[in-house]
């Protein structure tokens, strides 16, 4: 199947099982989306594909995910929901200039390393695992501007968040908070801080300021 220099490539919820080995001969590819194929692995040969710009691998039953994925350094968007992963390779480190990175509902029980790496991050959603903390290192994001974090077991954040100068969006639902740093009170940019659905938690005054500034806090 002969493909345009800007071609997009969609095999959503075909339910494949393996993909097909013309896919990675599709050098010229800048959107590949391979969700909902019951796919339980990716071979190395997903490095071919150095243009891809957005890659879509969610609902899928991935345990592993290749770490030649880090060779696509230009890569804007991720998308690994809804598999079966419960760490990253530390090569995914390396995609700098990724700004979306979805790796929701997986089974994270420590938050991955890589995505500290990832600078040019501006949204990062890490919803529905088993998280029971996020490490300083979050703090080095300093373009993000979403962090969705619902349904983990977070009783808590660093005070590294306070780093997060351009960050709009705090999702923190459904956590078992019982304490946040003040740090947040200081983020200039922040425009919504979710504490919805927490267990026992009493928000501290200082949101109230958040509020006050025009910060939609919802409890």
């Amino acid at each position: 199947m002969p493909l345009s220099p800007a071609a997009e490539l969609s095999l959503w919820n075909q339910r494949l099982g393996r993909v097909p080995d013309h896919v990675w001969q599709q050098t010229e590819l800048k959107t590949l989306v391979l969700a909902g194929n019951a796919l339980t692995e990716l071979p190395a040969d997903i490095r071919n594909l150095t243009k891809l710009r957005m890659l879509d691998l969610g609902h899928n039953n991935l345990a592993h995910v290749p770490e030649q994925i880090g060779q696509i350094e230009g890569l804007d968007f991720l998308y690994l929901h809804d598999n079966r992963l419960a760490t990253l390779p530390a090569a995914l480190g390396r995609l700098a200039k990724l700004r979306y990175l979805n790796i929701s509902e997986n089974g994270f029980q420590e938050f991955p390393e890589p995505p500290c790496r990832m600078a040019g991050l501006v949204e990062l959603r890490v919803t529905d695992n088993g998280l029971s903390s996020i490490p300083d290192c979050i703090g080095r994001l300093g373009r993000l501007r979403e962090l969705h974090l619902r349904n983990n077991r977070l009783e808590s954040l660093p005070e590294s968040v306070g780093n997060l100068q351009e960050l709009r969006h705090l999702d923190l639902r459904g956590n078992p908070l019982r304490h946040l740093p003040e740090a947040i009170a200081s983020l200039p940019r922040l425009e919504k801080l979710d504490l919805r659905w927490t267990t026992d938690f009493s928000p501290p005054a200082w949101v109230h300021g958040l509020e006050e500034r025009g910060c939609l806090v919802y409890f």
